[in-house]
């Protein structure tokens, strides 16, 4: 939980990331502006092109993965979990 809270540029952009996937708008974008409103931007446009091309869940997983956002316990909706 910390984690989070103190890298909240790469919470943003995997919030985005997961918005795109969602096949929500970009104008469902929660910050105004600044720096996390330009990371989620980021976020949602890689998940946008993942969700073009077709990408799963499992890939989904491993991408946000990478960014280390999620803790081992969590577990996304869809029912992939971060846990090994």
């Amino acid at each position: 939980m910390k984690r989070q809270k103190r890298n909240q540029s790469n919470r943003a952009f995997c919030k985005g990331y997961l918005a795109a996937t969602e096949n929500k708008p970009l104008g469902s974008c929660p910050y105004a502006n600044g720096d996390r409103h330009q990371e989620w931007v980021n976020g949602w446009r890689d998940g946008r092109e993942d969700y073009w091309n077709g990408f799963g869940a499992s890939t989904k997983a491993q991408k946000l993965e990478q960014f280390r956002t999620l803790q081992p316990e969590d577990h996304h909706p869809d029912g992939w979990s971060t846990a090994s």
